[in-house]
């Protein structure tokens, strides 16, 4: 093979610090509605990204607020948002936020329950982020309740509609409040395409809910497309216990300096049946 043919493999990695935070509306647990306890505690990570689910954009609960703006103008970050629920002009759901160069790849509905129709809409919001010259996919979800629900949004998530895409190779992160424990499908379904960035780590994976006293571990960052883990903690410092009802997840993550053509974001083979049903 020429030189010049050769795939390059990756090397020199950097270190991007990522954050994974349901601020709940911005209503902590002692029922306070306080957007500026929220900013203190994602300003004590010193992310580089955040990925913020359950924010309230013009809603009268809360005070007509646009979260997702207010939120990053007090951190001088920029951010995307979508509305996984519209009422009228009153909006709810996710947003990323980053001091990094970031554009817009892909926003919009996951499959919901087909039984209850009254039941949350759920959505993804994907952007690319500039790091050190180079893109890294970042997608951000809030999955369902109910396990089937589940199952459904993560088989959509890593199918040729997202993640599957062309368009979707090379580093990548999938961070969110996931509501799947690592027992459950859906979790199976993530963690088998992609490295969950807790059990990248020796140590025990910490819970994230809720706030107070967490015993679940249902928010997780997860990483492909060559992306390594340097570190990763649950933020419990702070205003962190009371600010929401979910505890912050941070992860110091490398990313490669190059990588070859073609790199996917997840892994070979099709999605195991066994896992896509409940």
């Amino acid at each position: 093979m020429e030189e010049h043919s050769k795939p390059h493999a990756p090397h020199s990695p950097r270190r991007l610090r990522v954050l994974t935070y349901n601020v709940r509306r911005c209503l902590g647990v002692d029922g306070r509605y306080a957007p500026e306890r929220i900013v203190s505690v994602i300003a004590s990570a010193k992310a580089d990204v955040v990925a913020l689910q359950e924010l309230d954009v013009n809603r009268m609960r809360s005070g007509g607020l646009d979260q997702a703006l207010a939120l990053a103008s007090a951190l001088r970050m920029s951010h995307h948002f979508h509305p996984a629920m519209r009422v009228v002009e009153e909006l709810y759901g996710d947003a990323i936020l980053t001091h990094l160069p970031m554009r817009l790849v892909k926003a919009g509905p996951l499959p919901g329950s087909r039984r209850a129709l009254w039941e949350e809409p759920r959505g993804a919001l994907w952007a690319e982020i500039t790091f050190d010259g180079r893109p890294v996919q970042v997608v951000n979800t809030h999955f369902g309740l109910r396990p089937g629900e589940r199952v459904r949004q993560a088989t959509a998530l890593l199918g040729p509609e997202w993640l599957g895409r062309e368009d979707g190779q090379g580093p990548a992160i999938v961070l969110g409040d996931f509501n799947a424990p690592p027992s459950s499908n859906a979790y199976r379904l993530m963690a088998r395409r992609l490295q969950d960035a807790q059990t990248a780590e020796r140590r025990r994976p910490k819970p994230t809910f809720p706030s107070r006293w967490p015993v679940l571990r249902i928010d997780h960052i997860f990483v492909g497309g060559g992306v390594e883990v340097a570190g990763v903690h649950v933020v419990r410092e702070g205003k962190a216990r009371v600010a929401s009802d979910h505890l912050p997840l941070c992860a110091d993550l490398l990313i490669p300096a190059t990588v070859s053509r073609g790199t996917p974001v997840t892994g070979p083979g099709p999605l195991p049946a066994r896992e896509a049903k409940v």
